[in-house]
């Protein structure tokens, strides 16, 4: 597959990890790629995972065992990250989906960036800042919940600060500013592939807003307008600049 729609490998650490969250997360993921392997890490004869039965049968999700030999979580983290490993070097998937808010993963995200794959994280905002930036996109949890979505009153403010999301129009600025064109116009793809390089947890969700097409329409500070892709071509793509400029 091409690195548009790649083959993923979505490995889920269960004991830190939200079963409810599960089918939101992964139809988010179909929109990136296909999970060809789906598998969940924890030691499944505890009671604290009992709400992942059905979940696991539902989605086809192959649950790892490890038991729980010493307190705290590093057997499961050991297990995920040699499965990982092996899927690496076994040349079967271009991407891997960690989901996970423990910062034991950071390292494996970097390696798995270091061979060129595609790293996706998803974990609660509590979720270390290093862990976040070792990944290409990180995703938080809460944005994924039917029905939690935030008011989007809130996404046009430039002092917008909400559970740690950066306020939003200096920092859309900026990326505006470092892609604009000789003719004086930014093209949407462009300003958001440079604020998921700034920040892997960039989500237009964060601000309220489903995507970031609605989220740059709704700011009054910028102007937006459809443009072809090519000359004469009918489909269009959205270039965006800072009004007044």
């Amino acid at each position: 597959m091409t690195r548009e729609a790649p083959n993923l490998a979505v490995l889920i650490d269960s004991d830190n990890a939200q079963a409810a969250v599960i089918s939101d997360l992964l139809a988010e993921i179909a929109q990136v790629g296909t999970a060809t392997v789906k598998r969940a890490y924890g030691d499944w004869t505890t009671p604290q995972l009992g709400s992942w039965k059905e979940v696991l049968n539902v989605h086809a999700i192959v649950p790892v065992q490890q038991f729980s030999y010493t307190t705290g979580k590093n057997a499961t983290d050991s297990a995920l990250i040699i499965d990982a490993m092996d899927l690496l070097h076994g040349g079967r998937v271009e991407g891997f989906c960690l989901v996970s808010s423990d910062s034991d993963f950071t390292r494996l995200a970097t390696r798995i960036r270091e061979q060129g794959l595609l790293v996706i994280g998803f974990g609660e905002r509590k979720t270390p800042k290093a862990f976040v930036a070792a990944c290409d996109r990180f995703l938080y949890i809460d944005l994924l919940k039917r029905g939690s979505g935030r008011p989007s009153s809130g996404g046009g403010g430039a002092g917008h600060d909400h559970d740690g999301v950066p306020p939003l129009k200096p920092f859309l600025s900026e990326a505006i500013a470092a892609v604009t064109q000789d003719d004086g116009w930014a093209p949407l793809g462009m300003v958001g592939s440079l604020l998921q390089k700034h920040d892997p947890s960039f989500d237009a969700r964060s601000y309220g807003f489903r995507k970031l097409s609605e989220l740059v329409k709704a700011q009054p500070y910028l102007t937006v307008k459809e443009v072809p892709i090519s000359p004469g071509s009918p489909q269009m793509h959205l270039s965006v600049r800072l009004r007044g400029g």
